[in-house]
């Protein structure tokens, strides 16, 4: 880890070039080159100013090998998510996310989604919706838990609620391994979403008809990862992402 490792990483993180941050800065490309190769050590006043604007924490740029996140986190994208249909289920326990998941696989091995369908992907958020009450006195939280239905899939089983959800927006993080520890890789996730919104001027966005976010747990060559996304205003032209691809 190096100081100057760790600025080059975080100007790569926000798009700038070494001409960019310079102008920001106010200071030559030559210097921001001379820092970032450890020749020379920025003055504690154009730290503060670096850390600004990355928006990170002045102790972790200094201290930390942000580059680290690079290994657990990719790059956060911005997704066109095309419009899906879902079954969902929540439920409000003190572990909330494990039971509802539970729930949902048995549901769809009973509604005959699984049989059809193996490959369907479930996805989750937070359920806010939680008094104080049962939070404080007796632990409890909410989570929601859905599968993403087919086209073609027809059901009559109950014990969920079917809903749509509309083409939209979506800034998208993905984290390797999150469960190693969970409790600081979920959340920084979404942390370094909110950073590059607000570092690159787009707009958290809540709309009637759109789950403003939601994780997609899968597994890949025997590596878990976990897709983050938060609903953004409409900012891109592209060919869209669909579930059901």
């Amino acid at each position: 880890m190096s100081l100057g490792s760790n600025i080059c990483f975080m100007r790569k993180q926000k798009r700038y070039t070494q001409e960019q941050m310079a102008e920001k800065i106010g200071v030559t490309r030559q210097t921001i080159s001379r820092w970032e190769s450890d020749e020379v050590v920025p003055e504690l006043a154009k730290l503060i100013e670096i850390s600004d604007i990355f928006r990170c924490k002045l102790d972790s740029l200094v201290k930390e090998n942000l580059l680290d996140q690079g290994e657990i986190y990719s790059k956060v994208q911005i997704k066109r998510v095309a419009s899906f249909r879902m079954a969902r289920y929540v439920m409000i326990s003190p572990n909330p996310e494990s039971d509802v998941n539970e729930y949902m696989r048995k549901w769809a091995i009973n509604s005959g989604l699984k049989a059809s369908h193996p490959n369907a992907k479930m996805i989750g958020w937070d359920f806010p919706f939680v008094s104080q009450e049962q939070q404080h006195r007796f632990g409890m939280h909410g989570y929601v838990a859905a599968y993403i239905l087919p086209e073609e899939f027809v059901t009559e089983y109950p014990g969920v609620e079917y809903a749509e959800n509309e083409e939209a927006d979506y800034a998208m993080i993905t984290i390797k391994e999150p469960f190693i520890q969970p409790f600081e890789r979920i959340p920084n996730a979404y942390k370094i979403i909110m950073e590059y919104l607000q570092a690159n001027n787009f707009k958290e966005k809540q709309q009637e008809n759109i789950v403003s976010c939601f994780e997609h747990e899968y597994e890949e060559n025997g590596i878990v990862y976990m897709d983050v996304y938060i609903h953004v205003d409409g900012v891109i032209k592209n060919d869209g992402f669909s579930w059901l691809s």
